[in-house]
């Protein structure tokens, strides 16, 4: 049986003639245990609000903190894929880089080879200019000299 300050302030007690109790002090009594008791009923309810407040605000921070977890396992896992790109992205990089380089230097090379065949044609042609020039000197030497027929 629960008892409210007011079943407190409400109780009666019966009067005996012979060593009883005095019924102002009984009554003023009875006032101050319902005013305490009253006190007590509102902090203790206050108390349970606190209380509620407070674990509404746990589970909130617990949410808060599950969601962060979360959001920071998340970025993690978006850090190192973005590494993972950057590391195939710089391989590709540098793969198309040196076959660019080895295609520039098969070209040099091949107009090397080119250029060293032109040379050689024009210094054979050269050779075979001069010999030709001399032969023509000659012939025009010789014819200016007598030395040979016209």
């Amino acid at each position: 049986m629960r008892i409210s300050p007011l079943d407190i302030q409400q109780q009666q007690f019966k009067v005996k003639t012979f060593r009883g109790l005095d019924p102002d002090d009984v009554d003023a009594f009875l006032q101050t245990v319902a005013g305490e008791m009253e006190g007590l009923i509102r902090e203790n309810s206050m108390l349970k609000e606190q209380q509620s407040l407070q674990s509404r605000e746990m589970q909130n921070m617990a949410e808060k903190e599950r969601e962060l977890r979360d959001t920071l396992l998340s970025a993690q896992r978006v850090i190192e894929e973005m590494k993972a790109n950057a590391r195939k992205e710089a391989e590709l990089i540098v793969s198309e880089a040196e076959i660019k380089g080895e295609r520039i230097i098969a070209d040099a090379e091949r107009q090397l080879g080119e250029l060293k065949s032109r040379i050689e044609e024009i210094r054979r042609q050269k050779i075979h200019f001069e010999i030709s020039f001399k032969g023509l000197l000659e012939s025009f030497s010789r014819q200016l000299t007598g030395d040979e027929p016209v």
